[in-house]
């Protein structure tokens, strides 16, 4: 399996332009296209509050052979009622008959402000236009057209070899911030040439889904807005994948999908650091997670993070308040590899000297070990600064 350099994947045609719905003129209209059917599967948001694409697309019945998506950025058309729902089905049936394929042969996608009414026009009146300029070189220009606050590009590549074939899977995300996610989350579309069977497509999906997207933290807020979305259309040439074929997508499917949410994660609206928290020993790998998130979502954590301080006591003082079973005269805690407190309340004021440079680093780990069981954990997270507060204080202006 390797990391590819081109965005390239046979069968798939993108384009991302400008329609005016930033202020900034920068492009804020993706489509992707397969030009052949495809196996489709999506995970959305678990928030109650759902955005009008949401809604619209869980409950779509073609959810399982979508052909791709369009999606603008510059608005959420969330919380924006029964005419949210209205301008995703006009947004639906104008590219589909634009580009010659069934009804409700997209997933269509919106991220930004919520709460404003969509600029429908803008965008029916782009879609003439988006749909002639698609081509096969075109996805990362999609991906560049549904960033918000991103600082950077979110995008990658692998490749693998499937009966002396090279298979192609390929993704675009955005986000930045509102990053709780819970099943889906922010905007991650994914393009592959492999044959897949719907339940396969699915399941690899969520599986991958939970272990990269699903382990990340930057702020604790779930979006309205979130969808993972998967596209196969068996361009390669092979039959539906099984077996060890399979296993190779699913492989590349999950390095993929982890390398975007990592990014997600260093881009944190300003963050400066990632750490990885681990909690083991506790009762059950349920209460494991509850305690990381809680410590993952935690302020005072999070500005320790960000100010060099192994202050161990907000960790632990986190974790007494997630809901789980601890001891504390239990538990044990690592920064960066080092012992800084062991079993019985003991602090190492030695191994803090020695983790003090390796926390000052772009990432390193955070493991807690409770001592009460077997269940184990872990998330990803940013730390929080001023520009943090500086970004969201001022999102809508």
């Amino acid at each position: 399996m390797k990391p590819g350099k081109k965005m390239a994947v046979s069968g798939f045609r993108g384009a991302g332009i400008a329609c005016g719905l930033k202020r900034s003129g920068k492009p804020d209209l993706a489509l992707v296209v397969s030009d052949r059917p495809c196996v489709s599967a999506a995970v959305f948001t678990k928030n109650k509050i759902v955005a009008a694409p949401v809604e619209w697309g869980k409950a779509l019945r073609s959810r399982g052979r979508l052909r791709g998506i369009i999606v603008n950025s510059g608005n959420a058309n969330a919380c924006t009622g029964e005419e949210g729902i209205k301008a995703v089905r006009e947004i639906s049936r104008v590219a589909c008959e634009a580009l010659k394929l069934p009804p409700d042969s997209l997933l269509v996608g919106s991220t930004g402000v919520i709460g404003v009414p969509l600029p429908l026009g803008k965008i029916l009146s782009a879609i003439p236009g988006i749909a002639g300029r698609l081509s096969p070189e075109g996805i990362a220009m999609a991906g560049e057209a549904i960033r918000t606050t991103d600082a950077f590009p979110k995008r990658g590549v692998r490749t693998f070899r499937v009966g002396g074939k090279t298979v192609t899977v390929a993704a675009i995300a955005k986000g930045a911030g509102m990053m709780a996610p819970n099943m889906g989350t922010l905007l991650a579309y994914v393009f592959t040439d492999a044959a897949l069977r719907p339940a396969d497509a699915r399941r690899a999906l969520r599986e991958a889904a939970d272990a990269s997207f699903n382990r990340i933290v930057v702020d604790g807020d779930t979006s309205t807005n979130d969808t993972v979305a998967l596209f196969a259309n068996g361009a390669c040439g092979l039959p539906p994948f099984a077996g060890a074929e399979l296993k190779s997508f699913i492989d590349a499917l999950r390095s993929l999908l982890l390398d975007l949410a990592l990014m997600v994660v260093r881009d944190g609206e300003g963050a400066t650091r990632v750490v990885r928290i681990g909690v083991s020993g506790a009762r059950s790998a349920a209460e494991a997670e509850r305690g990381a998130r809680a410590v993952a979502t935690s302020p005072l954590v999070k500005t320790a993070v960000y100010g060099a301080d192994i202050n161990w006591g907000r960790v632990i003082a986190a974790l007494g308040r997630a809901g789980i079973h601890i001891d504390p005269m239990k538990v044990s805690m690592r920064y960066a590899g080092e012992l800084v407190l062991r079993r019985g309340m003991r602090p190492d004021p030695e191994a803090e000297r020695r983790a003090t440079p390796k926390i000052r680093k772009e990432s390193y780990a955070i493991d807690v070990e409770l001592g009460v069981g077997k269940g184990s954990s872990y998330l990803y997270f940013s730390d929080l600064t001023n520009k943090y507060v500086k970004i969201n204080s001022g999102y809508r202006s």
